[in-house]
């Protein structure tokens, strides 16, 4: 009930209900992923990419910055 008192936290989950709908999105087109690690690597660049929008960030930028090795990590 902490949304009554703090207008930032939302009042459901659709927030981790969509970050989970592109992996079953995914998974419906592909049929499934080729392999667990590419499943797995596939949820690990999702989950970064979400994070960073939610602070704000653009998802391009910080990808960029990842592979330019210069990764954001959340405080």
């Amino acid at each position: 009930m902490a949304f009554f008192s703090d207008l930032r936290v939302p009042f459901d989950n659709n927030a981790a209900e969509r970050a989970l709908r592109m992996i079953k999105v995914k998974q419906k087109i592909s049929g499934t992923f080729r392999t667990e690690e590419g499943g797995m690597q596939f949820a690990i660049l999702r989950s970064y990419i979400v994070t960073a929008v939610q602070q704000g960030l653009r998802p391009l930028a910080v990808l960029r910055n990842a592979l330019a090795g210069k990764a954001w990590m959340p405080e």
